[in-house]
């Protein structure tokens, strides 16, 4: 499933020149758990709308009910057919922050995009970037985020196995979309 996620900045957010942000969140579920994750990312993660692309026979329809006014900021990490409906529905000056194409992965022949054309007609910046490049932030990142995390203002989910004879099967079910949210195996209670 692939879950694209809309939602607005505040006027007085850090990026207040960019309003609507879309995120693509991919899992290997199916059925029940898809619906979960939508209810999940919209419930309990206050997202604006989450949608199924499985789901949706025209993702550039899609985009377009859910971003009428296009959009500003692009979380890439799909790939293929999602990131060539996100191009058709990019705004004038929007940015693609790139970090994987996992659609892509596991093909022998990967998807080409076809409609790169609206990087120069819509003036959009697409850039990729990798973890390693920021690893000098991480201590900041964690003077930030902890305070946060410790107010509740930061949601998360864990799927926890208890014992360490549930890790081979807690380590299976994250290739095969069977956790949602981090996967912790607890060996010892202390």
């Amino acid at each position: 499933m692939t879950a694209l996620v809309k939602f607005r900045l505040s006027d007085n957010g850090h990026c207040n020149k960019y309003k609507f942000i879309c995120l693509t969140i991919l899992t290997y579920l199916s059925g029940t758990l898809c619906l979960n994750m939508v209810d999940l990312l919209k419930n309990k993660f206050k997202f604006d709308e989450a949608f199924n692309d499985k789901e949706e026979s025209d993702l550039d329809a899609t985009l377009k009910r859910y971003f009428p006014e296009g959009i500003d900021i692009y979380w890439e990490n799909v790939g293929g057919k999602m990131l060539d409906a996100v191009l058709l529905n990019m705004r004038a000056h929007g940015r693609i922050a790139a970090c994987g194409l996992i659609s892509q992965y596991n093909r022998d022949k990967p998807e080409g995009v076809h409609n790169l054309m609206h990087l120069i007609y819509k003036r959009v910046r697409m850039e990729g970037f990798v973890v390693t490049d920021y690893f000098h932030l991480y201590p900041k990142f964690l003077e930030f985020i902890l305070p946060h995390i410790a107010e509740g203002k930061i949601v998360y989910v864990e799927d926890i196995a208890e014992g360490l004879e549930s890790g081979p099967s807690a380590l299976i079910g994250l290739f095969s979309g069977l956790n949602v949210g981090k996967q912790v195996v607890l060996v010892a209670q202390e």
